[in-house]
């Protein structure tokens, strides 16, 4: 193979993602009806925030080496958290701070609070005690779901302040912030991962963990950062999803978790540790929003939209592995 389609390939490899999503938006732009306006683009850009942002934390603790099931769970432990305290409707017990925009910061604070603790817990039992991290944020997943249904009591939180809805409201170029927000963590986290010691740190220990470890690499705090990221980030996507909702209930967030995972795979994200771009992993959100965009204009029903979903998931295995062994063959 001459350099020039080697180049090539790793060009289309690297950029895979991108190529898809804009293959799918001109196919839907061409054959569903209303689908090529400014408006549904924006919608698409919008709905893609809380999973945009939930796959951030997923694609660290992966490109780590490790995995994180409780990223769901902790959303939705975040978002009842910030309802329960702040919304007036429901199980809501509208507390007041003043001023009134205080709300918004207390409120976040309180969001990434919660998904931070649960992510060191997960760190600390998985890199300290040397648990498996599958069966560890599996169990965080079941737990931590049960904990959003007895603190709810199965009810519901609605109508939540005003001065925190407002994220969800106001719009810069005609988005809402919190889309503003999703990007903004796009943008900071992928120079964090291009650009700082951490971010390089992360990817040698998903490569090889042993050699890094060698190398006079801290790797144990590096990877307890990593999953106390994971909840801190999951915290925010629960804030965000707070806002979208004005509320939350105690299922919220159910099937997060494998469109994240679809997002992250989709996005060039490697399984196996060691390779992934966070732009990739955007686009790989923005990719599954608009596939559900053009499903709800087409009017499909709900069962034909889960077996969808779980068709993607598997088709981002399959690109993985697909990936997996063209870079080995380019090697």
């Amino acid at each position: 193979m001459n350099p020039r389609t080697r180049r090539a390939l790793e060009l289309v490899l690297d950029n895979l993602v991108w190529f898809m999503l804009l293959f799918v938006l001109v196919v839907f732009s061409i054959f569903v009806p209303n689908y090529f306006q400014l408006g549904i683009f924006a919608n698409i850009i919008e709905a893609s925030s809380v999973l945009g942002i939930i796959s951030i934390g997923l694609a660290l603790v992966i490109i780590a080496g490790h995995m994180d099931l409780s990223v769901e769970s902790v959303a939705a432990l975040s978002a009842m958290a910030v309802s329960i305290l702040f919304c007036s409707g429901g199980i809501g017990i509208d507390l007041e701070l003043h001023p009134a925009w205080l709300a918004a910061p207390v409120s976040l604070l309180l969001a990434v609070a919660v998904g931070a603790l649960i992510g060191a817990i997960n760190g600390f039992l998985i890199v300290k005690v040397k648990m498996s991290a599958f069966i560890i944020t599996l169990a965080s997943y079941i737990w931590v779901r049960g904990l959003v249904l007895a603190i709810s009591g199965g009810r519901s939180a609605q109508d939540l302040a005003p001065a925190i809805r407002w994220f969800g409201i106001q719009r810069l170029l005609g988005l809402p912030l919190t889309a503003w927000l999703a990007i903004s963590c796009f943008a900071v986290f992928s120079l964090v991962m291009a650009k700082t010691p951490f971010g390089r740190h992360l990817i040698m220990i998903g490569g090889n963990e042993t050699a890094t470890f060698r190398a006079g690499i801290r790797v144990n705090r590096n990877l307890v950062i990593a999953f106390i990221l994971a909840g801190a980030i999951a915290g925010l996507a629960g804030w965000v999803l707070a806002i979208r909702t004005s509320g939350a209930t105690a299922n919220l967030g159910v099937g997060l978790l494998f469109n994240a995972f679809a997002a992250v795979v989709i996005g060039g994200v490697s399984l196996k540790g060691g390779v992934g771009s966070l732009p990739g992993v955007y686009a790989g959100a923005l990719l599954l929003s608009a596939i559900n965009t053009a499903i709800n204009l087409m009017g499909l029903p709900a069962t034909s939209t889960q077996v969808i979903h779980g068709l993607l998931v598997l088709a981002a295995v399959l690109l993985d592995a697909f990936r997996q062994t063209i870079r080995q063959r380019l090697a």
